[in-house]
């Protein structure tokens, strides 16, 4: 194994990101024992400064963390943990840890909003409040889903033989929206789609191309 620099105590730092939407979720601490036991189940463990004892996350909560990947920092002094979070993190019951904001208050739009999307949609679904646009579609019915897709579709090839970039903008919005409808509306997850795609073009090892 890489040589890590842990601290004087022993320690080294451990930033947690959800491995599907890149969200930091908490920060912790593991010590050589930790990191072992954390590559050895596939979960995590940390040390814990304040009982100075071991602790799986997911324990107590059972909102265990399942490893996908461990990366360190170039100094070789901090690690960067990607997994799939069963239920949430914090204590608090938050998503993640991080959900309180010092400085700045604007709304950053990433990638990752997709599936926030997806799961305002689910909870849609099963809630169906009235007045909900969405919650109407499932009402609706399959059919609905699919022809509202196709009248999406066929409003961005309009707009994009149009040359008009807003328009263009604004309706692959609209399509997006109907495709993660019709996701949850078959029970399949943007997850699994995201993996398809990254099947599909995961680089090609040396040898092979």
């Amino acid at each position: 194994m890489t040589k890590l620099q842990f601290a004087e105590n022993g320690l080294i730092p451990v930033v947690i990101q959800d491995a599907l939407t890149e969200r930091v979720l908490m920060l912790a601490y593991m010590n050589e024992e930790a990191l072992q036991k954390t590559i050895l189940t596939g979960q995590t463990w940390f040390y814990s400064r304040s009982r100075q004892e071991l602790w799986n996350k997911g324990a107590t909560s059972g909102h265990f963390q399942q490893v996908k990947r461990i990366d360190y920092d170039c100094d070789s002094d901090a690690l960067l943990v990607r997994v799939e979070q069963v239920g949430n993190v914090c204590h608090t019951g938050a998503t993640s840890c991080f959900y309180r904001t010092l400085f700045g208050d604007e709304f950053v739009v990433t990638a990752n909003f997709l599936v926030e999307l997806e799961q305002i949609i689910a909870e849609r679904k099963v809630t169906k409040p009235a007045g909900s646009y969405t919650a109407k579609l499932f009402e609706q019915g399959l059919d609905r889903i699919l022809k509202k897709i196709g009248e999406e579709a066929g409003e961005v090839i309009i707009a994009a033989k149009n040359q008009d970039r807003s328009e263009l903008i604004y309706e692959s919005g609209d399509l997006l929206f109907h495709l993660l409808v019709l996701l949850a509306e078959k029970n399949v997850a943007l997850a699994e789609v995201l993996r398809e795609l990254a099947d599909r073009h995961r680089p090609v090892a040396a040898g092979q191309a």
